[in-house]
């Protein structure tokens, strides 16, 4: 089909030509000075171009040749070498060439304890959506594991008959799901996706008995695959390569509450709780850390207060009355000792822990004790998760736990957004296995035992260079009124850099009016401060006059593994789902 009708006016009708995907005027470029006279480029010439733009240093001829063959539809005058379609064709293919180094699969060294690496984390992960009034199901787990979530979180409470065990939802104490379906799942699909542990996070409201209980389900469910350590606490964690396709649980002792009271409070709360509305069809734009004061976080609890529901400095007392069996099953103790903040964050040389903070906690924390987190974290283990008037499911910006080297910065997986898309572009590395090494200077202290400072004022380390050539594929994955009623899509893109707040910055393009494959050919340049833990932001949107811009897709890339030179890289839906077509062609310099 080369020609489109639109109907406006009800008697009146457009007709508008669909372009054939051509190549930009730098590839052609490229072609023509890697190819010889005739047009066509042999497998010494790819090799050239693979060396030289691609910093494929290690290619051979053999490589290029490979990538010759794969295009089975040349002519009988191009079967040695590429014509500018094919070439064209062949840097177009986001499967033959991808933008990630994780494509090659994992490639991080493994062999390190556990709190050398942000894990992908979810919170409440048995909820289906919002966070009051949602069902609860095994069907969210299953979804995030298959995602290559590496952490999993169950509320344990006592059912209506304190008898039994339910797996429920919020605090609410409705809809419950049994304990060992969602174990069984958890089970079943936890090496789908990665052949690395999963923890699971129980938060505990369990009676000594119950916790008994507990322990048969859990130990009957998991069998040889439960890692059980040999002493009660441990000196330093396992490596994840120790632990391939073993079941962690992580948990603390029960504690009393007044359950009640807590659904009131939080119920009065959620009345406080501005309504979120997503002005914008993609979601809200991820708050910024630039800028913050510890006024803005003057609701949260004063510094000796850090009672968040999961873990308390009760935590000791109550584990003296907790079942011998259960006590066994905890591979990674989680607790806040008396004392405050900065006891919190005391590092035993003796052992390791895991601490859990809410995101204003942590905001607030990160204010007077930066430093001591990230030291806590070089050997312990911080658990983030969202503030509890986050009713329907929404998250936070992810960068100001991974900056003070949180581990398990924990998200609600049910809904969508630009902070759930960082986090899933944080996760797309090392071969989308679970497990991201930490950058060293959040693993080593100096000579002087100084750590990082995540508010620093850094020198620039390197500057990204980002062209955005063009993109196609919508019109063969949507309607061909899904944007305008009209006239074909007017679209823009808009690249930018998610990281520490000097790095943190949007920049937009024009926009290509009524084209299904717009050609913008624009380059940016993001000088990083922090390259080690920027994230490459890219979306794609359709400009519309009279209502909101429509959302056209998105990615988030890790900046640490972009492959240099001109890669084809695909579109993501709002929910994180790769588009069959969408994609974008795209140029990565670091200079």
């Amino acid at each position: 089909m080369s020609k489109q009708t639109y109907s406006f006016c009800f008697c009146f009708r457009r007709r508008f030509r669909l372009p054939v995907s051509e190549a930009p005027p730098e590839i052609k470029t490229l072609f023509h000075r890697y190819s010889n006279e005739q047009g066509v480029m042999t497998a010494s010439h790819v090799r050239s171009f693979l060396v030289e733009v691609q910093k494929e240093e290690s290619a051979t001829e053999e490589d290029a040749q490979a990538i010759i063959d794969g295009h089975k539809h040349l002519s009988i005058f191009h079967r040695r070498g590429l014509n500018l379609e094919s070439f064209f064709n062949y840097l177009f293919s986001h499967h033959n060439n991808p933008p990630l180094s994780s494509s090659l699969g994992v490639h991080q060294d493994m062999s390190s304890p556990l709190s050398h690496y942000f894990i992908y984390t979810g919170h409440n992960s048995y909820l289906t959506g919002n966070q009051l009034s949602s069902d609860c199901s095994d069907l969210p787990i299953i979804n995030a594991l298959q995602m290559g979530v590496r952490v999993i979180e169950l509320d344990i409470w006592p059912n209506a008959s304190k008898n039994d065990v339910d797996v429920l939802h919020g605090r609410t104490l409705t809809s419950p799901v049994a304990l060992i379906k969602c174990l069984r799942s958890i089970k079943q699909y936890a090496f789908v996706a990665s052949e690395y542990p999963v923890v699971i996070t129980l938060e505990d409201h369990l009676t000594p008995d119950l916790q008994a209980k507990v322990a048969k389900m859990v130990t009957r469910t998991f069998g040889d695959i439960l890692f059980s350590p040999s002493s009660e606490s441990l000196k330093e964690f396992p490596s994840p390569e120790s632990l391939k396709r073993r079941i962690i649980i992580s948990t603390k002792p029960p504690k009393e509450y007044n359950e009640a009271k807590d659904v009131q409070e939080e119920e009065e709360e959620s009345q406080k709780e501005k309504p979120v509305d997503d002005e914008e069809a993609w979601g809200k734009e991820v708050p910024s850390l630039r800028g913050g004061t510890i006024s803005d976080y003057k609701n949260i609890e004063d510094e000796d207060d850090l009672d968040d529901g999961d873990d308390t400095d009760e935590a000791e007392n109550s584990r003296q009355n907790a079942s011998d069996e259960y006590r066994r099953l905890i591979a990674i103790h989680a607790g806040k000792p008396k004392g405050g903040l900065k006891e919190c964050l005391k590092v035993d040389p003796d052992t390791v822990r895991r601490l859990s903070l809410s995101e204003l906690q942590l905001e607030k924390a990160a204010e007077t004790h930066g430093k001591e987190i990230v030291r806590f974290t070089q050997r312990n283990i911080l658990r983030v998760y969202p503030k509890g008037t986050r009713i329907t499911s929404t998250n936070y910006n992810p960068l100001i736990g991974w900056m003070h080297g949180a581990q398990m910065v924990a998200f609600n997986m049910q809904g969508y957004g630009r902070s759930l898309w960082l986090m899933q572009g944080m996760f797309k590395a090392n071969g989308g296995c679970g497990y991201v090494k930490k950058p060293h200077f959040l693993l080593e202290s100096g000579l002087n035992d100084e750590v990082f400072d995540p508010k620093a004022d850094l020198p620039v380390k390197k500057t990204l260079k980002v062209t955005i050539y063009m993109g196609e594929g919508w019109f063969h994955d949507f309607k061909h009124t899904h944007f305008d009623q009209y006239s074909p899509p007017d679209f823009y893109a808009r690249v930018g850099i998610a990281g520490v707040p000097c790095d943190a910055v949007m920049k937009k393009t024009g926009t290509i009016e009524d084209n299904w494959s717009p050609s913008w050919n624009k380059a940016f340049e993001f000088p990083l401060s922090v390259p080690e833990l920027a994230l490459l932001r890219v979306e794609v949107h359709e400009y519309d006059m009279s209502e909101k811009d429509d959302f056209g897709g998105q990615t988030c890339l890790p900046v640490w593994e972009l492959r240099s030179g001109i890669r084809a890289v695909p579109l993501y839906s709002q929910k994180g789902e790769k588009y069959e077509n969408v994609k974008l062609l795209m140029r990565f310099e670091f200079i």
